[in-house]
């Protein structure tokens, strides 16, 4: 029993406490609102501004005009699929924007910065956190803490309705962008 207070025991219990107690807002408990970061205001794609020597490619409903090609082919293919879908009214590849969902492993705090961050065309704003994923150890860890992200962010509801999803296909992409749309509207 002494055992747990040692390394990484204790970290590994406070993650497990940390991921499993959540306000039961169906029992009139205050839900989980984000922490916004104070010494700088919202993010905007208006701010990136970065120097890249890897491959890039130009896109059409994006005003930073180019995605950064990370792989050889799975993030072009999935930022064509993006760009071209009937209800992406903007887009953004997220590099060099400083968007991150902090997660804890292991007793350690990390940033989890998911592919693409989609605007959807919807009557109110609402946005999709996509994740391009093939084999990634952590992908249920990263998807937990962004359900919980964007439910903070949601039941704070100053920046619109939030969803994410994780495609594992390029092809996959197209139905997680109309789930997310209908999804969000019948939020």
């Amino acid at each position: 029993m002494k055992d747990i207070f040692l390394s990484p025991y204790y970290g590994w219990l406070v993650e497990i406490l940390l991921e499993n107690i959540r306000p039961d807002s169906a029992a009139g408990e205050t839900p989980e609102i984000p922490r916004y970061e104070t010494n700088r205001g919202p993010g905007s794609t208006s701010e990136v501004d970065f120097w890249t020597s890897r491959d890039v490619r130009e896109v059409l409903h994006s005003h930073v005009n180019y995605i950064v090609a990370d792989t050889k082919k799975w993030e072009q293919t999935a930022a064509y699929y993006i760009d071209t879908h009937p209800t992406t009214a903007a887009f953004v590849k997220n590099a060099g924007m400083g968007f991150a969902i902090p997660y804890l492993h292991n007793g350690q705090m990390h940033d989890y910065a998911p592919d693409f961050i989609i605007q959807l065309k919807t009557e109110t704003l609402r946005y999709l956190i996509l994740e391009t994923k093939g084999f990634d150890p952590l992908a249920e860890i990263k998807a937990t803490a962004a359900r919980r992200w964007t439910s903070a962010v949601n039941a704070e509801g100053s920046y619109g309705r939030w969803v994410c999803a994780v495609a594992r296909k390029p092809e996959d992409i197209p139905s997680q962008i109309t789930a997310a749309v209908r999804d969000n509207s019948e939020s």
